[in-house]
């Protein structure tokens, strides 16, 4: 007699089948070395032009925008750069802003499950993903959710990347598929990870944050301005995460030159005490207390 499955069990096959397509979609790029099918230059311009677009969406819309609210748009626009933001496939635009205030609230923490300081450098970059198959915590993003045309688009996350893909395939046939959305896609995952993963273990710490985060130029090269992530960190609602002139941004330009023609407004700017380094966060969680239960945890970690 066959003993049923359990819960555990049940559990780690649901991940991992959840998981595949994350998997399966590396190894989907080399279908283009078939007979048949012709890589053209086109085909790796609109690679890299989907990657630059698809990241200023991640970076301006899924956290300047949703996580942090850091500057103020229409109704219309917002539903605009949640769906281009979705086509980076990284589920929902709600589920994306929940997540990351999450990781916020408990940076380096024990409950931060992209904490290369809590786990391991390959857990904090994509290991998570097959631990974290959790819904999206509404009690989180309560200013996002009144909005149905977001939860619509958050529960049908899927088809913004879809219709992009099918649309790539329809312009310039397989290869544009399988380069031009297929491997940007790729690419885009992993320039995104980074932010979670390199930026708390290789750079520059600044400001003093109660977590690890660091400032690094290659980060925010690949990421268009992400990098300097103990900038937002520190302060977390400036639009600007690049606090000097000479800390590249692009996303922030982006913005910018979206502001003067009217699609979003009220950028915020850090204020002269943020990038002078005076200024110090009333939180409810002292870095203190932080830092202490951090250490608990790795002497736990330890004695395990």
């Amino acid at each position: 007699m066959s003993q049923a499955p359990s819960d555990s069990q049940t559990s780690t096959f649901r991940l991992w089948l959840v998981g595949a397509p994350f998997i399966i979609l590396h190894f989907v790029p080399l279908l283009a070395l078939l007979p048949g099918i012709e890589v053209r230059p086109v085909d790796w311009a609109l690679c890299f032009g989907l990657y630059f677009i698809r990241m200023f969406a991640v970076t301006g819309a899924y956290h300047r925008y949703f996580s942090h609210r850091t500057y103020k748009t229409s109704r219309v626009m917002q539903f605009m750069l949640a769906f281009l933001a979705q086509t980076s496939s990284q589920k929902g635009a709600l589920w994306w802003a929940a997540h990351h205030r999450h990781h916020h609230k408990y940076s380096d923490m024990p409950e931060d499950v992209h904490s290369p300081v809590q786990r391991s450098l390959f857990y904090a970059h994509v290991g998570w993903l097959y631990d974290s198959t959790e819904g999206t915590d509404y009690s989180k993003i309560k200013d996002l959710a009144k909005y149905p045309e977001l939860v619509f688009l958050n529960h049908y996350w899927w088809i913004p990347p879809a219709a992009l893909g099918f649309g790539c395939w329809l312009a310039l046939g397989w290869s544009g598929l399988l380069i031009g959305f297929v491997l940007s896609t790729v690419f885009l995952w992993h320039g995104t990870f980074t932010i979670n993963s390199l930026s708390h273990v290789w750079g520059k710490r600044v400001y003093e944050t109660s977590d690890d985060s660091r400032n690094n130029f290659w980060l925010a090269l690949i990421t268009l301005g992400e990098g300097w992530h103990n900038n937002h960190h520190y302060y977390q609602a400036s639009t600007r995460q690049g606090f000097h002139w000479w800390q590249l941004d692009v996303t922030y330009y982006i913005l910018k030159a979206m502001s003067w023609v009217g699609l979003v407004w009220d950028l915020r700017e850090p204020p002269p005490e943020v990038v002078a380094g005076t200024w110090r966060p009333n939180k409810k969680r002292s870095p203190k207390a932080k830092a202490a239960a951090r250490a608990q945890a790795g002497a736990e970690r330890a004695a395990a």
